[in-house]
C-alpha cells in the first residue's frame, strides 16, 4: 500500500469529497498542505489576510452548498480567520479551516507562533480539534466536513502540528462516501397538527430563513406555499425561494404580514433581533407558532408546534398534509394592497436624479442592469441595506451578504468566490466606502489570480450606519466621517485593475459597461449623498 505524508493526506480528502479550490495565505506552518493539494489538482488562491481566505470559503459555501475550504498558518493565521469563523457559525455556513500549529515534540516550550488554537476557536465551531497522528489525518479531516455539513451547518476546524504534518501515513482506499446527517424524519402526528392550524388559519404566514437553503429545501418550501396559498417573507439566504412578482412573495409587507398574522410559519429561521426575537410589534401578540428548522436553536417565543430535524423532508410532508386548503383571498388583497403602497413609496428613492447619487437611485441602476444570473454581494452598512431592501433575485443563491454577524470587509472574499464556481455568471460586489477599507488589498488577488470581479462602491464619505442614528439619539457625531471624494477606483487601478469614478445617475450604466468590458477586476466609485439615511425599522443592537 502507498504512503503519503499527513499533507497529502488532508489534501487527498479533501479531493475525494469534492473540494475543488483551497484559500490560503503561504506559511512555513502549512506547507504539506499546499504541497498536497497542489498534487491532487486542488486550485490554491492565495489571498493577502487569512481573514479573506477564510470568508472566501464561507463565500464559496454560500453559492454552491460544498464545504468551503481554507489553509492559514499558526498563530496569527489562525486568530485572523477567527472572525470568519464567528460569521459562518452565525449564518450556519458549512466551511472547514485547517490551521498549522508549533510542533508537538517542542510544545510548551515557545516555538514560533505557538498557542492553544482550538481553546480559542471552539465556541466559534460545529466541530474544534487537534490532529495527533498521520494514521488520523484522513479520516478525520473527512469527519470535519461531513460535520459541517450535517444538521445545522456550520465551520469546522482542524489543526495540525508541524511534525505531524511531515509525518507519513497509508493511503486509504476511497470506500467511504460523504453522507451528511440531515437530523431524524418529522413526527406525521406533529405534522398534521401543524397542516390542522394552517387549514383553521384566517391570516397565516411564513417567514423563511437561511435554513431552507442549506438544506436544499427551496423547492418543498414553494410547494407549501403554493399548495397552502401561504404569503411568504424571507431573510438571509432564503432570498430568491419565490420570485420578484410572485402572487405570495411579499418582500415590502412583511410588517402586515407577520405583524397582523395569527399563525406564522417560522422555517428555518432564526428568531434575533431581525425579527425582533419574535415578539410584537415585528409578531403578531396573539399570532399562535409553528416552527420548521434543523433545531431549536434561537427560537425564544413557544410555539404551537414545533417539528425538528430533517427540513427538507418535514416540508415535503407538509406539503401533503395541507391539500385542499382553501385561498384566503381578502387576507391576500390586503397584503398585496400593502405590498404595492410600500413599493410606491421606494419609487421617490429609486428614480432620484440628484447629485451625489442617492444610494437607492444606485442600488436601482446596478439591478437593472444585471443578468437574471448574476450573483449580487453585499458588503456595507446603510448602503448594503438599501440593496438588500431593492434587490431581488429570480433563484435563491444569487445574493450574499455578511448576515446577522455583520463583518465588514467579507465582500472580496465572498465576491472571488462566487466567481471561481460560476466563471460564466456576473459577479457584482457591492461595497460600501468603509467596508471597502477593510479588504481592498485583495483586489490584488483577484488580478493575479485573474478573478474579473465588478465592484460598486457606494461612496458618501461617512459611517453611514452609525453617523445617522447617533446624530438623532445623541445629538452628536463622533468618529463617523471618512474622507471626501476618495478615488478607491485608482486604488484598484494601481493594483492592475481598472477603475473610473461617476457622480450623476446618467454616468452608472455607462461605467459599468465599461467596467465588465475590461475584463478585469474593476472599481466603479459612485459619489453618494451622505444625508440619504436608510428608513431602518430594526434596533441594530
Amino acid at each position: 500500500m502507498d504512503s503519503a505524508n499527513t499533507g497529502e493526506l488532508v489534501a487527498l480528502a479533501l479531493k475525494r469529497a469534492g473540494v475543488s479550490h483551497l484559500f490560503t495565505l503561504n506559511g512555513g506552518h502549512i506547507w504539506p498542505i499546499l504541497t498536497g493539494a497542489t498534487e491532487h489538482g486542488i486550485r490554491i488562491i492565495d489571498v493577502r489576510h487569512e481573514q479573506s481566505a477564510a470568508f472566501a470559503a464561507e463565500g464559496w459555501a454560500k453559492v454552491t452548498r460544498q464545504v468551503g475550504v481554507a489553509a492559514v498558518t499558526a498563530g496569527p493565521g489562525v486568530t485572523n480567520s477567527a472572525t470568519a469563523l464567528a460569521q459562518a457559525q452565525s449564518g450556519d455556513s458549512p466551511i472547514f479551516v485547517i490551521g498549522g500549529r508549533a510542533p508537538e515534540a517542542r510544545w510548551g516550550m515557545g516555538s514560533l507562533q505557538e498557542m492553544d488554537h482550538v481553546e480559542v476557536v471552539r465556541s466559534l465551531t460545529r466541530k474544534a480539534v487537534t490532529l495527533g497522528s498521520p494514521e488520523e489525518a484522513y479520516g478525520l479531516a473527512a469527519e470535519c466536513m461531513r460535520t459541517a455539513l450535517s444538521r445545522r451547518t456550520g465551520p469546522t476546524f482542524m489543526d495540525v502540528p508541524l511534525d505531524v504534518f511531515f509525518g507519513a501515513a497509508d493511503v486509504p482506499e476511497a470506500t467511504e462516501h460523504l453522507t451528511p446527517d440531515l437530523g431524524p424524519p418529522p413526527d406525521l402526528d406533529l405534522v398534521e397538527r401543524a397542516a390542522r392550524l394552517i387549514r383553521e388559519a384566517e391570516r397565516p404566514a411564513v417567514i423563511a430563513g437561511g435554513s431552507v437553503w442549506w438544506a436544499h429545501a427551496e423547492s418543498e418550501l414553494k410547494a407549501l406555499v403554493e399548495t397552502a396559498h401561504l404569503p411568504l417573507s424571507v431573510n438571509g439566504m432564503a432570498r430568491g425561494m419565490l420570485p420578484p412578482g410572485h402572487p405570495l412573495f411579499f418582500p415590502r409587507a412583511r410588517g402586515p404580514a407577520l405583524g397582523e398574522a395569527d399563525l406564522i410559519l417560522v422555517v428555518g429561521a432564526l428568531l434575533d433581533f431581525r425579527l425582533n426575537y419574535g415578539q410584537p410589534p415585528v409578531f403578531a401578540e396573539d399570532a399562535r407558532l409553528v416552527y420548521l428548522d434543523v433545531d431549536g436553536y434561537r427560537k425564544p417565543r413557544p410555539a404551537e408546534v414545533a417539528i425538528y430535524g430533517d427540513l427538507k423532508a418535514a416540508l415535503a410532508a407538509l406539503v401533503v398534509a395541507v391539500r385542499g386548503t382553501p385561498e384566503r383571498a381578502s387576507w391576500l388583497e390586503r397584503l398585496r394592497e400593502a405590498e404595492a403602497t410600500s413599493r410606491r413609496r421606494d419609487e421617490a428613492m429609486t428614480s432620484s436624479d440628484s447629485s451625489p447619487v442617492h444610494p437607492a437611485r444606485l442600488i436601482a441602476e446596478v439591478d437593472r442592469f444585471c443578468n437574471p444570473e448574476a450573483i449580487i454581494v453585499g458588503d456595507g452598512g446603510d448602503f448594503v441595506s438599501f440593496a438588500g431592501r431593492l434587490i431581488e433575485r429570480p433563484e435563491p443563491g444569487l445574493w450574499i451578504d455578511p448576515g446577522p454577524f455583520g463583518s465588514l470587509g467579507s465582500g472580496p472574499g465572498y465576491a472571488m468566490a462566487a466567481k471561481l464556481a460560476h466563471p460564466d455568471r456576473q459577479v457584482v460586489l457591492l461595497s460600501g466606502d468603509g467596508a471597502f477599507g477593510f479588504s481592498a488589498m485583495e483586489f490584488d488577488t483577484m488580478v493575479r489570480h485573474k478573478i474579473p470581479v465588478v465592484c460598486v462602491v457606494g461612496n458618501n464619505g461617512i459611517w453611514a450606519l452609525e453617523k445617522h442614528p447617533m446624530l438623532s439619539m445623541l445629538g452628536v457625531s463622533i468618529a463617523a466621517d471618512l474622507g471626501n471624494r476618495t478615488r478607491y477606483d485608482r486604488v484598484v487601478e494601481a493594483l492592475g485593475g481598472y477603475g473610473e469614478m461617476v457622480d450623476r445617475p446618467d454616468q452608472i450604466k455607462p461605467a459599468l459597461e465599461r467596467a465588465f468590458a475590461s475584463g478585469l477586476p474593476a472599481c466603479v466609485n459612485v459619489i453618494c449623498d451622505p444625508g440619504a439615511e436608510y428608513p431602518r425599522s430594526s434596533v441594530l443592537m
